[in-house]
């Protein structure tokens, strides 16, 4: 548990921020300018001229009252810029084993976890930004970190790259067990990577909670106006070459059949992402529909975020958390007759799943 009770002057304002962060991701969203990114340089002991309280599991990294304030090299904070922050002059091990203190078994296990193996050899300069990135999150996984900020890690690379980038921070959220203060401006991986949601404006926390429970916040609402994707974790059952399929089994919920990818071996661990555009929502059985997947669910919650709807639906089928976000129009909504608690089928072609 992180307790946070701190203040800094900042040119346009003074950041005042209030929070109790969990062991596992929090997400921090906000507009530019917002203080998302000083926030996490007061945790990281980088803002000399923070005050209040920062304490973690006991221990004390900050208490103005009392003449505490350590270093950051004292607080084992991993910190991932939005740039990476590689060295130029070292190479991906250099950079990796960097800070590592001589803990060989930790730049190992990181350099297993990000799959940079073959990287090691390269230089920055020759490295895509999803590689840096990836080198990056290893170099602060090596330090054993008691806390991991990361600054908007996949805003510097194209769709593309983020897509290959996510499932890896799935990875070191379920292998480490390190907690991660996670900034960015994506709605799906708040959704995907997040226990909890914190929403910054003009330098104070404009609300927070479970990133589901959040979704009409104003904040998010702006957010979500470029589009909201599920992100669900599964593991790859089949390939159907005949039928062009390939079969994943999503943790706690249904299968789901995506494009034929047979490069994915049979129960490798994957990410698939469905855009909640892509959702088609009836309020009846569907038949005589080309579309592959369709699934019984129940609308949970109905909100309007930006000129569109987002229905909150669980499935029938499904764990409790197991809820899938499908857009529609308010016109959608009236002609459906859609309340919460309304009995809908969502299906999705397979070639509307991507597999991240």
């Amino acid at each position: 548990m992180i307790d946070v009770r701190v203040e800094l002057p900042l040119p346009r304002f003074t950041l005042r921020v209030e929070v109790r962060l969990g062991a596992g991701v929090t997400a921090i969203m906000g507009p530019s300018g917002s203080g998302k990114t000083s926030f996490l340089e007061a945790l990281a002991g980088l803002r000399r001229q923070a005050r209040g309280l920062i304490a973690l599991d006991g221990s004390t990294w900050l208490h103005s009252s009392k003449g505490i304030a350590l270093p950051p090299e004292a607080r084992r904070v991993g910190y991932v810029p939005q740039d990476a922050g590689l060295f130029p002059h070292l190479t991906a091990l250099g950079n990796v084993g960097f800070g590592a203190r001589g803990e060989v078994s930790a730049v190992e296990t990181a350099i297993d976890t990000l799959e940079i193996r073959g990287l090691l050899h390269r230089y920055p300069t020759s490295l895509s930004g999803g590689e840096k990135q990836r080198v990056a999150l290893a170099r602060a996984l090596a330090t054993r970190p008691r806390l991991l900020l990361l600054d908007e890690p996949l805003a510097s690379v194209d769709v593309a790259l983020r897509e290959r980038v996510l499932p890896y921070l799935v990875r070191i959220r379920d292998e480490w067990s390190v907690p991660c203060v996670y900034v960015t401006h994506n709605v799906g991986e708040a959704l995907a990577l997040a226990e909890r949601l914190v929403l910054f404006r003009d330098g104070h926390v404009e609300a927070q909670g479970p990133p589901l429970e959040l979704l009409g916040a104003p904040g998010v609402t702006r957010a979500a106006e470029s589009g909201i994707e599920n992100l669900l974790a599964g593991r790859v059952v089949a390939h159907d070459a005949n039928g062009g399929v390939t079969r994943v089994q999503l943790d706690g919920g249904p299968s789901v059949s995506i494009p034929l990818v047979p490069e994915r071996p049979t129960g490798a661990r994957v990410t698939v992402a469905i855009r909640a555009e892509d959702l088609l929502v009836a309020v009846e059985p569907v038949r005589g529909l080309s579309a592959r997947n369709v699934y019984p669910a129940r609308v949970i919650a109905i909100e309007r975020t930006g000129v569109d709807v987002t229905l909150r639906c669980a499935l029938t089928d499904a764990g409790p958390d197991a809820a899938w976000l499908a857009r529609v129009t308010p016109s959608a909504v009236e002609a459906l007759g859609l309340t919460t608690g309304s009995t809908v089928w969502l299906a999705v072609k397979s070639h509307s799943v991507r597999l991240v």
